[in-house]
């Protein structure tokens, strides 16, 4: 896998998001596109399908299951995409945090509505990376758009369904409601990228994004996220059941994820 240089782990620090080019090779994307098909063959427990009965497309989402599919778990143990999350976060190790493959078919309404990740999950900390990894070519205008600089602004924002965009529950004084984005584009640093099978997006957790539907695409646009968290990562609770629903289990909030579920991959 591709080294990354300094100036895209700068850019990455201060943007929240960099695209990279050319970092994974062919016999591992074809690998990942074998594991994804096996996937929508074979959903997991927390599959969801989010295009309602007789509506034109499909957007399919399912997560952690990567102790299942071996496609997915050789590409995130051997592939070398850990070490390039580290360097990212600028992190002595990579601890892996889960998958997530999201898939959109032609002519596919849906959108994802405007998020961040953190707010979904179970855990703290600064060090965190999603890289969004492509299986089919996508044009920026077909792909997810980011607000650069979200991930410092300081403010957290209560998860939203992808089914029908509701709040998972009222602000409060951590977590807002999320605005209305796209009432403000004029005054938003956007970002989006045209990328090809080999690319890869990289962006934080508090990154706020979206991505429309593929009514435009004339093909399916796959693409599977590897997501990593470093040194300072800890467990905690949210006033909402977590996304992914991990089990507490042994887990103490404000303590580290050591966890046979989140491996360290470096380090």
């Amino acid at each position: 896998m591709t080294a990354i240089g300094d100036d895209t782990v700068e850019a990455y620090q201060r943007n929240g998001v960099v695209a990279l080019r050319a970092i994974i090779t062919l016999n591992w994307l074809d690998l990942l596109a074998a594991g994804v098909e096996r996937n929508l063959a074979e959903p997991g427990v927390w599959a969801n399908d989010y295009t309602p009965a007789g509506a034109p497309g499909r957007f399919f989402g399912d997560y952690c299951n990567w102790q299942r599919i071996p496609e997915y778990a050789r590409f995130v143990t051997e592939s070398g995409i850990a070490e390039v999350a580290r360097e990212l976060m600028g992190s002595r190790q990579a601890r892996f945090f889960h998958e997530h493959v999201l898939v959109k078919e032609p002519g596919t309404r849906e959108v994802t509505p405007w998020h961040h990740d953190q707010p979904y999950y179970c855990l703290d900390g600064d060090q965190s990376v999603s890289l969004w990894i492509p299986l089919d070519a996508v044009p920026a205008a077909a792909g997810v758009e980011f607000i650069r600089g979200s991930h410092r602004w300081g403010r957290w924002f209560v998860p939203r369904k992808f089914v029908d965009h509701t709040p998972y529950a009222p602000g409060d004084d951590r977590f807002e409601l999320i605005p209305d984005f796209d009432a403000e584009r004029d005054e938003l640093d956007l970002a989006r990228f045209d990328v090809e099978p080999g690319d890869a997006i990289a962006f934080h957790f508090r990154t706020v994004h979206d991505a429309p539907g593929t009514e435009e695409l004339n093909g399916r646009r796959r693409a599977f996220s590897a997501r990593f968290v470093g040194d300072d990562a800890v467990f905690t609770l949210r006033p909402w059941l977590h996304s992914p629903p991990f089990e507490q289990r042994d887990l103490v909030e404000g303590g580290p994820l050591d966890d046979a579920r989140f491996p360290v991959l470096t380090g």
